[in-house]
């Protein structure tokens, strides 16, 4: 069984707005090292219709970006996507799965079948999940 692990990016004093705090390269090849290590993401809704908004765009040369930002479309392009969602079943980006039913069992089995381990990324998921796994 793999560890779920939360990481999210934040400013000092709590801003969690991605149009505020703008990753640089540095904080981009951090969590391009952090999501190698790990097996999958998993993500709310919210927070995926956000990074398929701009990502793989990015992945596909479409969007120009400075070379860590690239790699890290690149790697995140090919990497498994697990989306919680209630209101939405159809994900269509690449390596994208819908997570329903009851969310500790469903992330529960994720992580068993992810001996590499899940990397959650949406702050309101993370909340759900406290205490639970």
């Amino acid at each position: 069984m793999g560890l779920l692990t939360f990481s999210i990016n934040i400013t000092l004093d709590g801003c969690v707005d991605h149009q505020e705090g703008i990753a640089d390269d540095e904080t981009h090849a951090f969590f391009t090292r952090l999501m190698d290590e790990g097996g999958a993401m998993l993500w709310g809704r919210v927070t995926y219709e956000m990074m398929e908004s701009y990502w793989p765009a990015v992945a596909r040369g479409e969007t120009e970006a400075p070379p860590a930002i690239r790699e890290w479309a690149v790697k995140l392009e090919a990497k498994p996507k697990y989306v919680v969602s209630l209101t939405r079943e159809n994900f269509p980006w690449t390596n994208s799965h819908h997570i329903g039913g009851d969310l500790r069992s469903s992330v529960q089995k994720l992580k068993d079948a992810t001996p590499e381990g899940v990397l959650l990324g949406s702050g309101k998921l993370a909340a759900e999940l406290t205490g639970w796994i």
